[in-house]
Parts: C-alpha cells; structure tokens; sequence
C-alpha cells in the first residue's frame, strides 16, 4: 500500500534515531552547500602556514594540513564530493538492480536464469576489489569512480527486488491486471514495484553510505580523483602526519563516521517506519 511521503518524514521525524540522523546529515548537506560561499577560491589553495593545529591561528578553526591548506575548506568541499558520489552511485545501482530484479521476477524461467546468473556472477567478485580494478584500469575520475561503485553494487537490490516481485507477481491484483489486457510494462511500473518500494528505500540509505565509503577508501588508496577534495584525500594527506598533527586524520574520519552513522540511522527508522510489522515483533 502507498503511504504519502509526507506522513512517511512525519514518523520519520518523530522516529528518535531517524531524527538523530536527519539533523547530522542535514549538517553534512549545508557544509556541502556552503563550501564556495565560504571558499570561493577551492580547496586546494596554501593560504596559511603548514601543520597549524586547530585554533592556533587566526582564520583557521580547524587548522592547516601539511601543505597549509585550510582544513575546514577541505572538509566543506569533502562533503560536497561524498554526498554527490553516493548519492550517484546509489541512484544507478538502484535502477540497474531494480530493472534486472523486476525482469528476472515477473518473467522467470531462462530469462530469471540468465539474469540472476550474472548476478551470481557478479556477487563472487569482491565489491572493493573490483572497484579497485574498474578505477585503475580506466583511470581515476569521478565519472569512473562513481560507475564502479555502481557496477558493484547493484546484484544486492536486483536479489531484493526479485524476491519481491516472485511474490507479488502471483497476487489476485497482476492477474486482473493481466486479463484486462494490460502491458507486462504497465504492470511492471504501475502494479507490482510500488509495492516494492519499502525495501529499495532502505537499502537506498545503505548503498549511500557503501559508495561513501568506498569512494574514501578509494581516494585513500590515491585512486581518488586528483581535481576534486575528497574526505579520503584529506585522510591519504594526514597519514604521514599522524604522529605530529592527529587531527589532519581525525577530523575527516570523524565525518565520515558521523555521515555513515546518519546514513545507517535513517535507514534503520525508514525500517521502523514502513515495515511497522518488524518493529511490533521485536
């Protein structure tokens, strides 16, 4: 059954571990949407003296890297890139899951075969190392980066999806449907995925903070994309300096652990909240 989005964000918002995570990653998103009101001039600029620890100049709360690179204008443009990395990523997977779940579901026999086959495929092939591999072999950029988190990602929502639509597909509804004479489209997109749209929007919220992830532990690798200030470049940054100046590691893993946990706290109260079942069992 459909459920108006906004009584959704209302019990979403009265969710306390859904609210909790709303407020940080509504934080996350203004330090995105503020970074070239702030920093016109970029991330990459040297504008202070190097390995300044936070507060010890002035103009620079949150210090300067080994280079002299305002730490807070590169965790501003940090969060631009991560949210726009998995935001993306999380988009494509999704509908390339939810295309190859849908089909394999509503048709079965060999085309479900075929499908769930390659996805098979697909799963068997470690997700970071094949990232690692897309990205080394066509080269570091932020359209490369986001299509291999995609690549990678996408088997678990067509698993998911599939299932549902194995399911559904035998419900009273499809087969009026289907005596009426509607199209196999018109039930695909009409009928049966509206009512699959529960999980996918949960496990939207964990593919966000996978690609997030991802992405970081690919710019950390140096397989990040050179013309863009990822919170993984600041972390390959401040590895040499861990010793001397902590907080040039600190302060970008601390936002990736927040955004993640935020990320993780909205899914888990979308869970709450569209599957009120579950949480009556628990």
């Amino acid at each position: 059954m459909k459920k108006p989005a906004r009584t959704i964000f209302g019990r979403l918002l009265r969710h306390s571990s859904g609210l909790f995570g709303i407020v940080i990653l509504a934080t996350v998103v203004i330090m995105a949407l503020a970074a070239g009101i702030f920093f016109p001039n970029g991330p990459f600029t040297i504008s202070g003296p190097p390995r300044s620890w936070p507060g010890a100049v002035e103009g620079y709360p949150l210090g300067t890297d080994a280079l002299g690179r305002n730490m807070l204008a590169s965790l501003l443009y940090g969060a631009r890139v991560s949210l726009a990395v998995g935001a993306t990523a999380a988009a494509v997977s999704l509908v390339i899951g939810t295309l190859v779940g849908a089909i394999a579901g509503y048709y079965g026999g060999t085309i479900d075969d075929i499908l769930m086959r390659l996805t098979d495929a697909m799963q068997t092939i470690p997700s970071f190392l094949a990232s690692i591999a897309i990205v080394g072999v066509l080269g570091a950029s932020m359209g490369t980066i986001i299509s291999a988190i995609a690549i990678v990602s996408w088997p678990m929502i067509a698993r998911l999806v599939r299932a549902d639509f194995l399911r559904l597909r035998t419900y009273d509804f499809v087969q009026s449907c289907r005596i009426i004479g509607m199209s196999d489209i018109r039930i695909i997109f009409q009928q049966i995925l509206p009512n699959c749209l529960a999980p996918i929007i949960v496990s939207a919220s964990v593919l966000v903070a996978t690609a997030i992830i991802t992405e970081a532990s690919l710019a950390f690798l140096g397989l990040g994309d050179p013309n863009v200030m990822s919170w993984g470049t600041i972390l390959s940054v401040g590895r040499p300096e861990l010793r001397a100046g902590w907080y040039m590691t600190a302060l970008p893993a601390g936002a990736l652990v927040l955004t993640v946990l935020a990320l993780n706290l909205i899914g888990d109260a979308l869970n709450d909240v569209l599957n009120p079942r579950l949480k009556e069992r628990s």
